[in-house]
């Protein structure tokens, strides 16, 4: 039933709280891939090149800041699934670009994606994305299963 399962990760240890429901639905129900992505959203400034501080940043800088983000995030990626072992199940990466939640689910169907395995909480921050936010956008906007994991020591009715 699921062949392909995309597992968006955002950097923290809440994101990752689904790895070990993603290893046993891949080993249960012999999934062939699991492709770990993770999202670099454009960086917005409020007005005009500058940033927070009112500097003005060259087009160059902001190439270099985007190059930058996207080789963390690729090494964050890597990283993670040196960790896993998922016994025949081909493990990928991939680094997309654009609005975490539209990007995602552009993202699942494109390619074929049977289910979607995310936090229903990750981070939040400049450079970072709300999985909150992001999971209930991708629940209005994916058109397949999407199984969200509740961080461990989460309080009932927060």
């Amino acid at each position: 039933m699921y062949q392909r399962i995309m597992v968006p990760l955002d950097g923290s240890e809440l994101a990752e709280c689904v790895l070990p429901h993603v290893e046993s639905i891949a080993k249960g129900c012999g999934v062939k891939s699991v492709i770990f992505v993770g999202v670099v959203e454009p960086i917005q400034f409020t007005g005009g090149g500058a940033d927070a501080a009112g500097y003005f940043l060259k087009d160059e800088d902001l190439r270099q800041m985007e190059v930058s983000r996207q080789s963390a995030v690729e090494d964050y990626l890597q990283q993670t699934m040196s960790r896993l072992n998922y016994d025949g199940v081909n493990l990928q990466s991939e680094v997309i670009r654009g609005k975490a939640a539209e990007s995602l689910a552009e993202y699942a169907e494109k390619n074929e994606i049977d289910l979607i395995v995310m936090a229903t909480h990750g981070r939040s921050g400049i450079s970072r994305w709300v999985v909150g936010n992001v999971a209930d956008r991708i629940i209005r906007s994916a058109c397949v299963p999407v199984l969200l994991v509740r961080a461990p020591g989460c309080i009932p009715g927060i």
